[in-house]
């Protein structure tokens, strides 16, 4: 998949994402976008957010990122949505957050992505391959979960 950031730099997932694990969280609606925007501070803050103090180095060294996927009549819109993103984001988060403009059905099938009203999650390993998946809403229990996958 060929997403971009808010600054339309290119990122091929998972190509550019090998040799570390991953966590990519994907919404192709509006209401799976509100409910992956329910995400975005526990993950950061579990995953991104660089420890300080005596905490220093106790950090995770994942890829995280949050993809809107913007396909058929709705893929016009993504340069609206970078924008909206520069504007209302917290900053910090910003390079986390890729767009994806293109079709939708090879992910729909590839992925299992039946429901359009749920955020999708996966855990990808240092070479790219699934190892965990969840959806919906975000929970503790899901974080949990997802950590505990990137530590086996």
């Amino acid at each position: 998949m060929e997403a971009e950031t808010v600054e339309d730099k290119k990122v091929n997932l998972p190509a550019d994402t090998k040799g570390k694990y991953t966590l990519l969280g994907l919404a192709y609606s509006k209401k799976s976008e509100d409910e992956l925007n329910t995400w975005f501070s526990p993950v950061y803050n579990k995953f991104v957010k660089k420890a300080t103090g005596m905490m220093a180095g106790m950090g995770y060294d994942v890829n995280v990122y949050f993809v809107p996927m913007f396909t058929g009549i709705n893929a016009a819109a993504t340069g609206t949505a970078k924008k909206k993103a520069i504007k209302n984001v917290d900053p910090a988060l910003l390079p986390n957050i890729l767009f994806y403009k293109g079709e939708l059905k090879t992910y729909k099938e590839a992925l299992d992505f039946e429901k359009r009203d749920i955020p999708y999650f996966f855990v990808l390993d240092a070479e790219g391959k699934i190892v965990y998946a969840t959806s919906g809403r975000f929970t503790q229990a899901k974080l949990d979960e997802i950590e505990d996958s990137i530590e086996d």
